[in-house]
């Protein structure tokens, strides 16, 4: 099983040094990567976009012809995908706000607002009770989107005060927190079981 990182923005080391621990814990097999080309995406069983700044990502994606590619491996052969922070607002199908010239993936059936929780200032820790997880996971929040609301088969997995956090669709998994800045595997435990 090979795991892809996209290697443009954000926590791209963080995330690949995350879901090596968590394939070592499990005991599955497998390598996880940097993506730096369209070629890698052909390459990858699941992917993972982190977080960064959206407009960037999406800027950097469309001209090294990541995004078409990422986009057809999502629709064409469900690609298992993990959006964190700005990773979730790329996949989203619809922005709330209209600032910055942002490209969206257009694959989760969610709608999206960018810094939802204010500035990097107002960045913090939150307990979250996620569905599927017995216990509390302390998320990390840094300019944080927010999940305004879902439909058809997209279902929320964790809220803050009727705010969704966490959604998942199929094989397609959107955070607006940080899973990979804390110590706890269990969120990406949870995405290498939607892979496997």
């Amino acid at each position: 099983m090979k795991i892809g990182v996209i290697g443009i923005q954000g926590d791209v080391s963080e995330h690949v040094i995350m879901m090596q621990k968590t394939l070592k814990e499990t005991n599955t097999p497998g390598e996880v990567f940097i993506v730096k080309t369209k070629e890698n995406i052909d390459e990858i069983d699941a992917l993972i976009l982190p977080g960064g700044e959206s407009t960037t990502i999406s800027k950097i994606l469309n001209k090294s012809g990541l995004y078409t590619r990422i986009q057809k491996r999502i629709k064409e052969n469900n690609l298992p995908t993990m959006g964190t922070c700005a990773g979730c607002v790329l996949l989203a199908k619809k922005l709330t706000d209209t600032y910055g010239d942002v490209t969206l993936l257009e694959a989760m059936d969610i709608q999206v607002t960018r810094n939802a929780f204010g500035r990097q200032k107002e960045s913090f820790e939150k307990n979250l009770r996620i569905d599927g997880l017995h216990s509390m996971f302390n998320a990390v929040f840094i300019r944080a989107p927010v999940i305004e609301k879902t439909w058809g088969n997209c279902k929320p997995l964790a809220k803050i005060d009727k705010k969704i956090v966490m959604a998942r669709q199929g094989n397609l998994l959107a955070l607006s927190f940080h899973p990979e800045l804390t110590r706890d595997t269990r969120i990406h435990k949870y995405f290498l079981e939607m892979i496997i």
